[in-house]
């Protein structure tokens, strides 16, 4: 490890992962755990615990799991090195210095920043010279930014050449492998390299810290793609940013605004509307509204007034149906065509044609995402019609059955009544018998996943399921006690990681043994820096379940038996004879569960 153990053994044992989650979330202490809402998932009824005494975290809706460091790791977006250090910053600590790797890769990182903030400039540059005229013109002209706020996003152009940012950068000190990483040049078949970006309109995205992470643009003529951006890297990850949101998170408004594209940002900032931001390309992720609830509590989705626009906002709501943002849509008209017809239209055209206060007005109008829903499943039917109403009735009343709140339903109840011309009591009778019908199907679902306790049983992640689950039960009984009481291990002489079915419990098992030989402490956030997330995730629900320590040598006797004679036999036993194993080891009073 480029961090020596010592020194993490040193801060584990300063850190109180209570202390440390409590610092980004509210936590209840309820019998011998915390508890709170998962900041790593949505959900409104808290499945989040920490545990003091074991010093982890787990949630048992998402699986996420771990120690201090690896709760700030995914909470700030951090690398183990950078949750480290900003731990024992808080700590009082000093890292020791990084291993010459280490060292190397973190100087790489702040290379490829220096790298894009350089070519931001040099792009930035081009618009005041010939080579960038009409990337200029088409800013002015067709997009209408202005000057200040072309230089607050930093756009900027790529000239139509080959070499102009190669040649640009190599006087600064950067070389062709500098430029392929930070996935500003490619290589050519020849060994050559050129330009990934010629001829367009570039814009920097920038992170929360102004840190330039990569670029997006937009091409100039016919050609394809005709927007392209930075591909993945370490610092660039389409999937958790949000375009626009280094300015959109000191807005004063009290709610963010969602578009599809980045021009829309930009002009809606002009506007006035500095609440916005956009994806990169990309539909809304749960890393996108995890980053949201950072920021808001409230949030509008602005999506493009066509088909694709419709599906967009759908899914959109969908994903942040459990989160602690609220939801509105604001439905853009369409655009009037020359032909008469009635064309789609975006966000930034809708500020061009119609202007900063029709926009606002539209804001001021935009529905909650029940509303929107309703207003969709309405424009389906022709309610002048017997038969359409009755049509439109079932489709609105799968809409309200799902709300949440039975006062909701009762509004969606009455509104959906009212369009249709029919009592409210026959749509609440309806929406009643849905509402019923889900909770059996809820039901039967429960039971047959409860009739099949080897599935529930594996891990989440497939590259870590058990191949003999019989044996791996009993692993992770070994690993809870030995993490309860580690001067059990003297009890395991005759047992080594290769009884172990489940490469990831022999390893654990490995290392905790090691730890415990050499008279360092034992516990699982020892293990973050050793581990892959997915593992962390899998170990943290198996320790989290309880052991009794008045059992607990009897336990480990029963699972050690159990191993060994399954390594003999290595056999993979059925559903059937699980559930016997589990029931006998419950009857020990003490092992699992």
């Amino acid at each position: 490890m480029a961090i020596p153990d010592s020194f993490l053994d040193e801060l584990n044992g300063r850190l109180n992962i209570v202390d440390v989650v409590s610092s980004y979330l509210p936590l209840n202490k309820k019998g011998a755990n915390y508890w709170g809402l998962c900041p790593f998932h949505h959900e409104k009824t808290p499945s989040f615990s920490v545990n003091e005494s074991k010093q982890i975290f787990h949630c048992f809706g998402c699986g996420k799991g771990g120690g201090p460091t690896r709760f700030v790791m995914e909470m700030d977006g951090l690398s183990f090195p950078e949750a480290v250090r900003k731990l024992a910053g808080q700590a009082g600590l000093q890292v020791p210095e990084d291993s010459p790797e280490d060292g190397k890769r973190r100087e790489r990182r702040k290379r490829v920043l220096e790298l894009n903030k350089e070519a931001a400039r040099f792009y930035r540059s081009m618009l005041t010279d010939a080579r960038g005229a009409p990337v200029a013109s088409y800013i002015r002209d067709k997009r209408r930014i202005s000057p200040k706020f072309s230089a607050r996003f930093g756009l900027g152009a790529a000239p139509d050449a080959w070499d102009s940012l190669i040649t640009a950068m190599r006087d600064k000190g950067y070389d062709k492998t500098d430029l392929i990483e930070a996935g500003l040049a490619v290589a050519g078949k020849g060994g050559g390299v050129y330009d990934k970006y010629r001829n367009r309109l570039m814009l920097p995205v920038i992170d929360v810290r102004g840190d330039v992470i990569g670029f997006t643009s937009r091409v100039m003529d016919d050609s394809t793609p005709k927007y392209l951006n930075t591909p993945e890297t370490s610092i660039f990850k389409k999937r958790s940013i949000l375009y626009g949101l280094n300015y959109a998170k000191n807005t004063k408004r009290p709610n963010f605004i969602l578009v599809e594209g980045n021009i829309d940002v930009i002009t809606l900032h002009q506007a006035g509307f500095d609440n916005t931001v956009a994806t990169m390309g990309t539909a809304l992720t749960e890393e996108h509204v995890r980053l949201l609830e950072r920021y808001t509590k409230e949030l509008v989705l602005c999506y493009d007034n066509d088909a694709a626009g419709e599906d967009a906002t759908q899914r959109a709501i969908a994903l942040l149906k459990n989160s602690e943002v609220r939801v509105r849509v604001l439905r853009l008209p369409k655009r009037q065509m020359p032909d008469g017809t009635l064309g789609k239209q975006d966000a930034d055209d809708y500020i061009k044609n119609a202007g900063a206060q029709a926009f606002e007005h539209l804001m001021s109008q935009s529905a909650n995402s029940a509303q929107y829903r309703l207003s969709v499943v309405q424009a389906n039917f022709d309610l002048s019609r017997d038969d359409q109403r009755g049509a439109y009735l079932q489709a609105a009343a799968e809409v309200v059955a799902a709300l949440p709140s039975p006062v909701e339903r009762e509004i969606y109840a009455g509104r959906c009544a009212e369009e249709a011309k029919v009592s409210k009591e026959a749509v609440l009778q309806e929406v009643d018998r849905l509402r019923k019908k889900r909770s059996r199907q809820a039901r039967r679902q429960e039971e047959r996943q409860n009739l099949t306790p080897a599935r529930q049983l594996q891990p989440k992640s497939r590259e870590l399921r058990y191949t003999n689950v019989r044996s791996a039960l009993a692993e992770e009984g070994v690993l809870r006690v030995v993490l309860l009481d580690a001067e059990l291990f003297r009890e395991l002489d005759e047992l080594t990681p290769e009884h172990f079915s489940s490469p990831l419990l022999g390893k654990a098992f490995a290392l905790l043994r090691e730890r415990w030989e050499t008279g360092r402490s034992v516990s699982l956030p020892a293990l973050e820096g050793r581990l892959a997330p997915e593992e962390l995730d899998q170990l943290a629900a198996v320790v989290q379940q309880p052991q009794a320590r008045g059992t607990a040598r009897e336990a480990l006797e029963d699972c050690k038996q159990t191993i060994l004679a399954e390594s003999r036999r290595g056999d993979i036993h059925s559903a059937e004879d699980l559930n016997g194993l589990r029931q006998a080891l419950k009857q020990k009073k003490g092992f699992g569960g």
